[in-house]
């Protein structure tokens, strides 16, 4: 976890797996938060992603859990400088949209919450097509002029409007994005393959995938005839009803058992050899359940190895 490597244009050194914040406040409570992220911190890892809107999705929140437990861990163990935390705006209840006021004012609760004066990485959350890119972008770009902002990305975003926002970026001389955040895993390859991926890496911006092990599917734990106790267990059993979803699962199997690793591992590990990927995010929502995430670090994959992955992914 300690071989880092560069987000895009920036100057953000990244860990090769991003914490996924997700969980906090939602599936894991406090203290699992900080025990999760106290083992992914001494592991080396130094890349958290959350969002405000985390997670605003349960009865009696109101988005922000995440944030505000990841603030106090990093107030707790005052190690702010060595985490690199990223945040997104755009789909928080009370802050929707890419309005240029909306994503000041969005910042700021987050900086609150965060306990921070800047954020490392601000993503818009998912796309705004009532806003022109102009507007996104400038916005962007001054809370990165006032120092609230490290370096600029986005998530769900179209290659033509991620294209648009890296012309107009670098031809007004504005932050760029240097990462995208896309939906991205064995079992979903379309949701990035193409001319996203195409689009990214002619700019040189690094990707971040989300639901890296496809809700948790790609852990191996989902079997036929078996149950699974996960508030995401509906969304990654259906995989086991597609072809495609069987074929993985048995690539995953021969290729972990050749290696002595989880199917976790080999799925992250996958993704560190597609184009572009720079460090993809998965939660741990126990500890239990970071071990086989880090050990990514660990595995290489051999041509045969990613070979038949990615056939059994087509």
């Amino acid at each position: 976890m300690t071989s880092l490597r560069t987000l895009g244009s920036s100057d953000l050194a990244v860990s090769p797996l991003s914490l996924g914040g997700n969980v906090f406040g939602w599936t894991a409570d406090e203290s699992q938060s900080f025990a999760v992220l106290d083992a992914y911190a001494a592991a080396g890892g130094n890349f958290i992603d959350t969002a405000d809107v985390y997670s605003a999705w349960i009865d009696g929140n109101k988005g922000g859990e995440s944030e505000t437990i990841i603030g106090k861990w990093l107030a707790a163990r005052g190690n702010r400088d060595e985490i690199v935390v990223a945040t997104k705006v755009g789909a928080h209840p009370d802050y929707p949209g890419l309005s240029a006021a909306n994503i000041k004012a969005a910042a700021e609760e987050s900086l609150r919450r965060l306990g921070t004066d800047h954020i490392d990485l601000y993503y818009t959350h998912k796309d705004d097509t009532s806003v022109p890119v102009e507007e996104i972008v400038t916005a962007l770009d001054d809370l990165v002029k006032a120092g609230k902002v490290r370096a600029v990305a986005a998530s769900n975003l179209t290659a033509e409007r991620l294209k648009q926002s890296l012309d107009f970026a670098e031809r007004e001389n504005l932050a760029p994005y240097v990462a995208i955040q896309p939906h991205y895993n064995l079992v979903s390859r379309d949701t990035y393959e193409g001319a996203l991926q195409d689009t990214a890496e002619a700019a040189g911006v690094s990707a971040a995938p989300y639901f890296s092990l496809a809700s948790g599917f790609l852990t191996g734990k989902y079997r036929p005839g078996g149950t699974v106790d996960s508030a995401r267990a509906e969304g990654a059993g259906k995989h086991l009803t597609t072809e495609r979803g069987r074929r993985v699962l048995g690539a995953l199997d021969t290729v972990a058992k050749a290696h002595g690793a989880e199917p976790a591992t080999v799925a992250l590990a996958w993704l560190l050899t597609r184009p572009t990927v720079v460090s993809p995010i998965a939660s741990a929502r126990t500890l239990e359940q970071l071990p086989a995430l880090l050990a990514v670090t660990d595995l290489t994959l051999t041509e045969e190895d990613v070979r038949l992955l990615t056939d059994a992914s087509a």
